[in-house]
């Protein structure tokens, strides 16, 4: 049986599973999982060079908020302490996923008092670097 309480347990638990990667998380991002996926299928398992050069040039909406979510994973590995200065010539894209977040939903008025729904989908996006 463990000592000490639950919450204490709990959080040296989560200390020995954290991430050691440096990583870039943006939540509620205005684009829909399915869009964002196709902008983050072409950047994955790429050096981040090519990455930001693929994403400057990439003419979807969600390449603008990836480019910007990619530029601050890059600072976090060049400026936390935890990931001890890495090397930007040498990070890659490791992982990057979008995951659903929450529904917007808006009526549309139709034609002969009906209404429809629009739905504004939300997503969650996170990228993961790592060193070659």
């Amino acid at each position: 049986m463990a000592k000490g309480h639950r919450s204490q347990i709990k959080r040296e638990r989560n200390e020995n599973q954290r991430e050691n990667r440096p990583y870039a998380k943006l939540s509620y991002a205005h684009v829909s999982t399915q869009k964002a996926c196709f902008v983050l299928d072409a950047i994955r398992g790429k050096d981040v060079t090519t990455a930001l050069g693929i994403l400057a040039y990439n003419p979807r909406y969600a390449s603008t908020v990836v480019e910007k979510l990619l530029k601050s994973a890059i600072a976090n590995a060049e400026n936390n302490e935890k990931y001890s200065g890495m090397n930007p010539e040498k990070l890659y894209v490791a992982e990057c996923y979008a995951s659903d977040g929450p529904i917007m939903k808006r009526i549309r008025p139709r034609a002969q008092g009906r209404a429809y729904r629009i739905l504004k989908r939300m997503c969650h996006i996170t990228i993961v670097l790592d060193e070659r």
